[in-house]
């Protein structure tokens, strides 16, 4: 009877210690909202821990519910959870021995060869593609286009197969989303240009493509732009990369651009742009991001109805409109924006909301899309989500280690 005491003694002690914490994260929040699924990002280095520890770590909440978590490498490794925490509040999160259950995946991202290199990107909000080499002929832009969604399935590569292998249109809703959004020689939602002469300068396809970190949460890509025309098209050129972050339960990607060079095609070619701009160099080079604002639909009873919000002081540019399917259909409304934390200055041009940056050359700037079928019935549900997503950027919630 002694030694089953003790066995069982022996049994709960281990069980015990396999809760103690390895680490205690507290998210304090600042705000005035209520941040639900608020990414939370903490560098492995300031935790002391490697990638390979967390291979035996559980994630816990304040209630000892296992939470979902992802080790991001770039731009260095970290810890991604999501935190839900009260305005003016802290929430406790626990690192705990164990074996982490599987995490679902919530974001996708991939080359898309079988449709003229489309690059396409998604979480469980919303679909985004660019367009790459072989769309070259049809003279697309560097324009992002914005695919609506109405259920938190990842639909990216069910879409484009039943496109091209069961001949049904992603342009019709069958029940979890379209593609209605055009986007044609324009910056879509929230494309991204230089500026010369206070003029975007709207680009072509990316020339090459770079997945960087990819995982259930959070997946980064490259997409880089080895002749990006400026000045009239072929005056001149520029060489640039584009990063693009998607976050689970995140509403806005994150963008980070960066021209490296800007060549003329002659000499000719530079003088041509000197005298009718100035002198284009890379170090004074604007950038800028925009939303197109589109001036009619596939059909000619459903107007536009356009519903563009500014915010200088915010930093931030949004947009409603009618969504209506090829067909002619109509299909709620789309919703757009654009913060720039750094922004200079805002205007519409040539149908575009233009929003340009206080950054020169480089710059980072968050956009991304919605639909009134999914999160947001109204244009004020949309407007309101994105003034708290410039509160979140401006603001977010901290952290601290025990």
């Amino acid at each position: 009877m002694k030694k089953y005491f003790v066995f069982i003694l022996a049994v709960l002690l281990a069980s015990c210690a396999g809760k103690t914490p390895v680490k205690t994260l507290t998210v304090s929040n600042p705000s005035d909202d209520y941040r639900v699924s608020e990414a939370i990002t903490i560098p492995l280095e300031s935790l002391g821990l490697t990638a390979e520890d967390f291979a035996r770590l559980v994630l816990l909440d304040s209630e000892g519910n296992e939470q979902a978590y992802q080790i991001v490498n770039y731009p260095a490794p970290a810890l991604l959870f999501f935190a839900d925490t009260k305005a003016h509040f802290s929430s406790k999160y626990t690192l705990v021995k164990g074996k982490p259950a599987p995490v679902q995946p919530l974001v996708h991202a991939r080359f898309v060869p079988e449709r003229k290199d489309d690059f396409a990107w998604e979480n469980n909000l919303a679909a985004y593609r660019m367009y790459g080499p072989a769309l070259a002929p049809e003279n697309p832009s560097n324009g992002v286009d914005l695919w609506l969604k109405c259920t938190d399935e990842l639909i990216v590569d069910t879409f484009y197969y039943r496109e091209h292998e069961l001949h049904l249109p992603y342009h019709v809703n069958y029940g979890k989303g379209l593609d209605c959004y055009k986007v044609a020689h324009t910056p879509g939602c929230g494309g991204w240009f230089p500026l010369i002469g206070g003029k975007p300068q709207i680009g072509c396809q990316y020339d090459r493509w770079e997945i960087l970190d990819k995982g259930p949460l959070a997946v980064t890509f490259a997409l880089y732009y080895d002749h990006y025309p400026l000045a009239d098209l072929d005056s001149a050129e520029a060489k640039a990369e584009l990063h693009i972050t998607c976050l689970a339960h995140q509403q806005l990607c994150k963008a980070e651009v960066c021209v490296q060079t800007v060549t003329y095609r002659d000499q000719e070619s530079f003088d041509h742009v000197n005298k009718e701009y100035g002198l284009v160099e890379v170090r004074d080079l604007e950038l800028g991001a925009g939303i197109f604002l589109h001036t009619g639909t596939a059909n000619p009873d459903i107007p536009v109805t356009g519903a563009p919000q500014i915010c200088i002081k915010g930093g931030y540019i949004a947009y409603a409109e009618n969504a209506v399917s090829d067909a002619g259909e109509a299909q709620g409304r789309n919703y757009a924006a654009v913060v720039m934390p750094e922004m200079n200055r805002c205007y519409v041009d040539d149908n575009t909301l233009v929003a340009v940056s206080e950054e020169k050359h480089c710059m980072t700037y968050f956009f991304g899309g919605g639909w009134s079928e999914w999160q947001y019935p109204t244009d004020s549900d949309w407007f309101t989500a994105v003034g708290q997503s410039v509160r979140l950027i401006r603001e977010p919630s901290t952290w601290t280690i025990e």
